[in-house]
């Protein structure tokens, strides 16, 4: 029984989210190459949790379980709160080294994948 659980970010990371927001029930672009198999292979050993702010608004969790189905990804729990968890896998955070002094560099020069792709 899988008991640890990963969080995965929806959008960004599951979703690529080449559109941009269309709103909460709107999802329009194809998965992240290679993340249904990258899924897969997490749940053989860890409970995946997948959390996105679309489920907050009316008609988002169905829109994602949807998108999730229709594209083959089986993941065991869609929310808009982070469990507990061992590592989450996000397209927008900063880990933190322990130092602060290039922290609001950091900040302030954040982009996420997508838009370094372009």
């Amino acid at each position: 029984m899988k008991y640890k659980a990963v969080i995965f970010d929806f959008d960004g990371v599951i979703h690529s989210y080449k559109s941009g927001w269309k709103g909460a029930t709107v999802i329009p672009d194809e998965p992240v190459d290679g993340i249904e198999n990258a899924i897969k292979q997490v749940r053989e050993k860890y409970k995946v949790v997948v959390v996105s702010t679309r489920c907050y608004s009316e008609g988002g969790i169905s829109a994602i379980k949807d998108y999730l189905k229709k594209h083959d990804i089986e993941v065991d729990d869609v929310t808009g709160e982070k469990p507990p968890a061992i590592v989450q896998i996000d397209d927008r955070a900063i880990t933190f080294g322990g130092s602060c002094d290039t922290l609001l560099e950091k900040i302030r020069d954040f982009k996420p994948w997508y838009k370094w792709a372009k």
